[in-house]
């Protein structure tokens, strides 16, 4: 294995260009280390390298990065390179394949060259994505060793490293493929049929997986400095532009637009780094034969083209398209990025930070309109944040950073299950947000399993950036302080060498609004050196941050969002930043009902083990401010302290808790913010909310944006909308009343409650309040309404209920029948429970999409399905009142089938189930000596001298079981 150094900031690498430190991090002569790989040489911040910050083993982030780092240190590299060694006719060691995705494929399938192929009618293929995720392993390692400095690591780097390029050099040997760099762990084959346009199925992204080899080596090339890993993927960038280089640009287009078959990855920006460390302007031109003309074109006309367009097929190209704008300087890559960002952040982001659904994205500005059952893939997540990452650098902007942290903590961190493995990455490929979903983690071999490995060894990457160029060396002659910018609130510690100086930040995040940043000098640090601190303003913050240095209180100025704070420091001093947190309800943009509960940077999830949308009373536990009261912790200090003690806090009974624990229970990322009385927070009362045709309430009208912000503000539009619901038919005059009434008694500010006021009828046009003080000299709201609402009229009320009992998931497994009720508020029979056509009443109903007929008595539901049901019932005088109700039906139980792939003497079973209805919620299986267990993945049975029976079934997510299936194994030796 040969080490040498390599570039930091653009240029090209020379065996006598640089030196390198003590830990093997590579520099060049003028610079710090390389923080990482992919530093963009144009960026105004830069990071610092990943050994230079620790994660303080308090934060939240260090179970996961533990647990990865143990994968890291005791998983098998004969393992990762098995699929490469057989591929290439060389002794495997005996080592088993990952497995899943990364397998040895089909025993009949050979190692064919371009033009050998025998065609796909011949041909028997499997895992045709095999060595993507050995790539994936092999930049992990590179991160870990970056940021542990374990030179067990670097062995393990160094042996991958040296088994990929015998397997490069045995390809080469064989003359069978179209140039000597080719390093696959499959045939050539594949992309000569994608210059072919071969579709999805045939082939699978052959060029995905070149990138992800290429990239861990080009990682352990930067991080590592090994020379050979540069060597065997400048080999590989020469053979990936002879392949393209031949091909005119209609053809390229054309591939690159096809469904997965055309997807590439990150090639772009692997061929611009390569270019890079080769000195090598070939490499930059072939990358740019990846650019996707369609799509710049329409990311820098700002033209929306991405609904159903495959999210992660397209993510990481623009990750090469700021590489590219970096080496050419031309803006329209540059404008493409932040036009088709601004396209998916926040339109197309779910709470967590998560995109896509079933791997595609939905409609602009719809989020939830676009929750299936598949939502979020991760790896989707994981490039998200490097483009976050890449636009701060380059702009500054506090929104990417803002992203970075939602997507890191809820996301990424959530992402990884909080179990030990010596064999799984054990991460999410899907993190959906649809009602009751369960992460879809382990995850051997696919591709979110192999973005997971490298996630989750470098959370302190974002943590702290400094300006580009800020060493030691450029802070001697420049007239600016030196500056660290300090980004995401994780606890760490930061060498910041170039300052003489550490940099310890301690805080109760992500549960709590309190940062310290303590300043320690070594022994060249000089008391009173001015020294620059921008820290982050978090949108999430309630009022302006307090800072103290010591007991002192000092003030800071913010600048495009963050605080700077520039002062001359006394070692060990310490900076105190309080940031105010809440509880709060974030309505998603296009259902403002729906929406995700979080606590400071937390999102939280409720824990039930229903699959359908809870209803919650919300609206009526909230404050001006936007936050929440939960059941027993009003305060913001109660909340962290539940969460801390607890794990969880209780809203409206149900347990909510970080989303980031590794839980791998149930989990509903949204609620539905609905309750079937008005009210608000310390003030309940017995008025039913109804609705309008559109679904609106009185209570949806109270808090429309913008939100009221004082308290004389929120009785004006407590008083403007009660009266309109007044005159609409939604209030009874008495229910008008105890509105106003709980209005104005309500701790809606944090005040506290009031006393109770008074309500008179007045010659006037619209309802008015002014605040007064009793005889006891306390304040009291009394209202003042118009006489003339005490003639308006009061719409029916209409109910919807059915005499079934959905399952626990919250489906029916039985097709219910429904029943209308309605009442005639205004007429004799007021209050009475007057049934469906109770007076003068037109009853009516409606289903679906279906229009509107007569009620006549009860009724069925069509059948399986999600199905909304409405109703409205009109009075003589022409007052309609309405209601609607959904329900989700499924009866049949899912199918579930066994595949069978004989292996000799043993068998590999795979199960799968369809259920087109609520969804497979997972298969379950036994045999002899095994218990009732979760189907996983594709398992191994040895046969023996008797049959085997296996039995199986599947469960849907409505809680529908089918009956036991059995599958029986032959005797061994019987060739059936």
């Amino acid at each position: 294995m040969t080490r040498g150094n390599a570039m930091a900031w653009g240029g090209a690498a020379t065996e006598g260009g640089g030196v390198t430190t003590e830990g093997g991090a590579v520099t060049t002569e003028g610079g710090g280390a390389t923080a990482s790989s992919g530093i963009l040489s144009s960026a105004l911040l830069r990071p610092f390298p990943l050994d230079r910050v620790r994660l303080g083993d308090d934060s939240v982030f260090a179970r996961a990065r533990d647990q990865m780092l143990h994968l890291a240190r005791v998983y098998p590299v004969d393992r990762l390179l098995a699929v490469f060694r057989a591929n290439a006719g060389l002794d495997t060691r005996g080592a088993l394949a990952p497995g899943n995705w990364e397998d040895f494929g089909h025993p009949n399938e050979q190692a064919w060259g371009e033009a050998d192929y025998p065609g796909r009618e011949n041909a028997q293929t499997a895992n045709l994505l095999r060595g993507h995720y050995a790539g994936h392993f092999l930049s992990m390692l590179s991160l870990a060793y970056a940021g542990e400095r374990d030179e067990e690591l670097r062995a393990k780097v160094d042996d991958f490293v040296s088994g990929l390029g015998e397997v490069q050099r045995a390809l080469a040997a064989t003359g069978r493929y179209s140039h000597p760099g080719f390093l696959a762990a499959y045939g050539e084959w594949q992309f000569s049929r994608l210059e072919h346009y071969a579709p999805y199925g045939e082939i699978w992204a052959p060029y995905y997986t070149t990138h992800k080899i290429m990239a861990g080596l080009l990682d352990a090339y930067e991080l590592t400095g090994s020379i050979e890993a540069r060597d065997i993927a400048v080999s590989m960038g020469h053979w990936v532009a002879h392949r393209l280089t031949r091909l005119d640009h209609e053809r390229i287009q054309r591939m690159w637009s096809l469904y997965i078959a055309g997807e590439y990855g990150g090639m772009n920006e692997t061929m611009a780094r390569l270019s890079v460390v080769a000195d090598e302007p070939l490499f930059l031109e072939v990358a740019r034969l990846f650019d996707q003309d369609d799509l710049l074109t329409a990311g820098a006309e700002r033209r929306d083209v991405l609904t159903d367009m495959h999210a992660n097929q397209h993510l990481p190209q623009l990750i090469g398209y700021l590489h590219e704008y970096d080496l050419t300087g031309e803006r329209r890559y540059l404008d493409a990025v932040l036009g088709l960002w601004d396209q998916i952040v926040p339109g197309r982001i779910y709470a967590h930070g998560g995109t896509g659904e079933s791997e595609l994205w939905g409609p602009p500005g719809t989020v939830a309109g676009d929750i299936g059952e598949r939502n979020a893939e991760t790896c989707a997540t994981y490039n998200l944040l490097k483009i976050a990452r890449h636009l701060f650098a380059l702009t500054r902007d506090p929104r990417f950073m803002a992203y970075c942290e939602r997507g890191a903590l809820n996301h990424i961190l959530a992402s990884r299950r909080d179990v030990d493995s010596d064999t799984s990455p054990e991460v999410a490929y899907m993190f959906p947000v649809n009602p009751g979903a369960v992460a879809e983690f382990d995850n051997v071999g696919t591709c979110c399993g192999g973005t997971g490995l490298e996630n989750h060894v470098k959370y302190q990457d974002t943590i702290f950036f400094t300006r580009a160029g800020a060493g030691a060396e450029a802070d001697a002659d420049a007239e600016a302080d030196a500056e660290l910018w300090v980004n995401l609130f994780v606890s760490s510690t930061l060498d910041w060498r170039e300052q003489h100086a550490t940099v310890r930040m301690q805080t109760t995040q992500p549960l709590g609004g309190v940062t310290e940043l303590r300043i320690d000098g070594d022994d060249d640090f000089v008391d009173g050196t001015t020294l620059t601190l921008r820290i982050r303003v978090p949108a999430w913050a309630v009022d302006d941050q307090i800072l103290h240095v010591g007991d002192e209180q000092i003030t800071a100025p913010v600048e495009d969002g963050y605080l700077v704070v520039r002062r001359p420091w006394t070692s060990g001093e310490v900076l105190r930043i309080e940031s105010r947190v809440s509880l709060r309800a974030v309505p998603t943009p296009d259902d403002r009902v729906l929406q995700s509960i979080e606590f400071g940077p937390s999102v939280l999830v409720a824990r039930s083990d229903a699959t359908t949308s809870l209803d919650l009373a919300l609206a009526q536990r909230r404050r001006l401010d936007g936050s929440l009261i939960a059941d027993d912790a009003r305060s913001a200090a109660d909340v962290e302290v539940a969460l801390r003690n607890d794990g969880a806090v209780q809203i409206a009974g149900v347990r909510f808790e970080p989303v980031w624990t590794g839980s791998d229970d149930r989990y509903h990322m949204y609620v539905r913010a609905s309750g079937p009385t008005i009210g608000f927070l310390g003030a309940e009362t017995d008025v039913p909310v109804r609705l309008r045709q559109d679904g609106s309430s009185l209570l949806d009208d109270v808090w429309r944006e913008p939100v009221p912000s004082t308290r004389a503000g929120f009785l004006d539009r407590v008083g403007e909308t009660a009266s309109a619901a007044r005159r609409e038919g939604l209030l009874a005059q008495s229910e008008l009343i105890q509105v106003l009434q709980a209005a104005a008694v309500a701790d809606i500010d944090g005040l506290g409650g009031r006393a109770p006021g008074s309500v008179h009828d007045v010659d006037a046009s619209t309802v008015t309040w002014r605040e007064r003080a009793d005889g006891d000299g306390i304040p009291v709201v009394e209202w003042s309404i118009p006489r003339s609402l005490a003639d308006a009229p009061i719409a029916p009320s209409v109910a919807i209920t059915t005499p079934a009992l959905p399952a626990p998931s919250g489906w029916f497994t039985e097709v219910p029948t429904i029943v209308v009720a309605a009442d005639d508020l205004a007429g004799a029979g007021a209050g009475a429970g007057a049934g469906a056509g109770a007076g003068d009443l037109r009853v009516e109903v409606a289903v679906g999409d279906d229009g509107w007929m007569p009620y006549t008595g009860p009724f069925s539901l069509p059948g399986d399905g999600r199905h909304e049901v409405r109703a409205r019932a009109t009075d003589a005088a022409g007052a309609t009142g309405h209601a609607s109700r959904g329900f989700a039906v499924d009866t049949a139980a899912p199918l579930s089938r066994a595949t069978v792939r004989r292996l000799g003497s043993s068998v590999e079973i795979t199960l799968t189930a369809t259920d087109e209805i609520s969804g497979v919620e997972r298969i379950q299986w036994e045999g002899l000596g095994t218990f009732w267990a979760t189907f996983q993945e594709a398992f191994v049975r040895a046969l023996s001298d008797d049959e085997q029976v296996i039995e199986f079934a599947a469960t849907d997510r409505a809680g529908n079981e089918e009956p036991r299936q059995r599958l029986i194994l032959p005797a061994r030796g019987d060739a059936s």
